[in-house]
Order: structure tokens, then sequence, then C-alpha cells
């Protein structure tokens, strides 16, 4: 459960894009309007969204290459 809430921006975005489809179900939104949510939610989350092992993430990016390895 923990990695599932790691980043609450994302997960906050999911909750609410699972939770349109409901609130367009008991006719609290329209179903064109449910479609411009779902889409704008499903855009921020990506924005929100970090890789955890590229720059910014948790892995140093500035190790240098073991010299022992070769290219061959």
């Amino acid at each position: 459960m923990k990695n599932i809430v790691k980043n609450w921006k994302t997960t906050l975005a999911g909750i609410l894009v699972v939770l349109i489809p409901m609130a367009t179900q008991l006719g609290y939104i329209t179903p064109e309007m449910a479609g411009g949510i779902v889409t704008i939610l499903t855009g921020l989350g990506l924005i929100a969204a970090k890789d955890g092992n590229v720059t910014g993430g948790t892995v140093d990016q500035t190790k240098k290459p073991d010299s022992t390895q070769t290219n061959g």
C-alpha cells in the first residue's frame, strides 16, 4: 500500500478519474463533461507523475561508470 500512494498528486488524480463515471451515472454531470474532466485529470496526473529512476528521482545519475567494464 505504501507504493500505491507514494505520490499523492497522481493518486488523487487517479481516484478522481475513477469517480467520474459514478458521478455521470448518478446524473451529477453529463457524459460530455465527464469526457473533458477525465481528459484534464489524466493529463494532470501524467504531468505530476515522476519516474523513480530518472533525474529528479531517487537514483543518483551523477555516478561515473565502473572503469573495469569494457564496451567491447
